[in-house]
């Protein structure tokens, strides 16, 4: 199932659905919390249920310079939403022309009139419109003018705080996988397309799987416990796997490399998921090749251990 586009025409029989609406990326506690309003308002409506999430991120769009801090892909998203319980995922393309609409426009116009939506869920900090003048009581008073209904869900707290990307992103850069993961509801993974490589960790006894980061944000480089997911069969797979620059080799390039255990098969232009579970340790340079593999060798054992085999 392809998700829908903003700018094309609502299908008829998606036309007067409750959406979530919001950046949703990485989808936490929070962003369930609100899927959840919105899916449980359809049902008790016989509506359909939409999450609809912005690409690229706004931030993306105003500082394209900003390093890489996406938690999620796209095909990521749609599969987290549709396991939520949503009918669909709508993307709202961020570019010059949405960015310009106003907070008016964007709700006459997208909202009722192109996508015939008959219920908003947001978090109370939604803002929208150019300039971000819109917030949930905009929303609730030009939806009420065109025929929306609209609630705000309070963010969902954890020690205190709210749950938020930033959060996790905090927590996938201080190299804490579980605490990112708790906030989650699942291991942060990324997913990519298994690249050739210069056949080095083979050449030393432990084969891997490259994979290019692209627009993810970059956990604390290291070496972690991971879980691997051959998306063309499902096969799972545990490893070790090292994340950053290779400080061994030159020249230095940034890669996920997972070895996965007792795995012998070509994955090679083949698309997996590498989901973080432990942080080991941070990368490092040894004096020797002999020093490099029996760290890893102990690396690969303590991965063991903690992935329960």
């Amino acid at each position: 199932m392809r998700w829908l586009d903003h700018r094309e025409p609502m299908p008829a029989s998606l036309r007067g659905a409750i959406i979530a609406l919001g950046n949703f990326d990485g989808f936490h506690l929070g962003h369930q919390a609100v899927a959840r309003v919105a899916i449980d308002w359809a049902r008790a409506e016989g509506r359909p249920s939409i999450i609809a999430t912005f690409d690229p991120h706004p931030v993306r769009y105003f500082k394209p310079d900003v390093p890489p801090f996406r938690l999620t892909t796209l095909e990521q998203r749609q599969e987290l939403y549709l396991a939520a319980g949503v009918t669909g995922m709508l993307v709202f393309h961020f570019d010059g022309e949405l960015a310009g609409t106003s907070a008016e426009d964007f709700v006459r116009g997208l909202l009722a009139e192109r996508l015939g939506v008959a219920g908003v869920v947001t978090g109370e900090d939604f803002t929208f419109g150019k300039g971000r003048v819109g917030n949930r009581s905009m929303l609730a008073a030009l939806g009420r003018e065109a025929g929306i209904a609209s609630r705000a869900v309070a963010p969902v707290l954890d020690g205190g705080e709210p749950v938020s990307s930033s959060r996790v992103r905090d927590a996938l850069r201080a190299g804490d996988p579980q605490e990112a993961a708790r906030l989650l509801t699942r291991p942060f993974a990324i997913r990519g397309v298994v690249e050739h490589g210069d056949k080095r960790g083979r050449e030393i006894g432990y084969p891997t799987a490259n994979l290019a980061i692209e627009s993810y944000l970059r956990p604390r480089y290291g070496i972690y416990a991971v879980t691997g997911r051959v998306l063309a069969t499902g096969q799972e797979l545990k490893g070790a796997a090292n994340l950053g620059t290779r400080p061994q080799f030159d020249p230095p390039k940034e890669l996920l490399e997972p070895h996965f255990f007792d795995f012998s098969g070509d994955l090679y232009g083949q698309e997996i998921e590498v989901a973080f579970h432990h942080f080991l340790r941070p990368e490092a340079k040894f004096d020797t090749l002999d020093a490099l593999i029996a760290q890893m060798d102990r690396d690969c054992a303590q991965a063991r251990q903690l992935l329960g085999g």
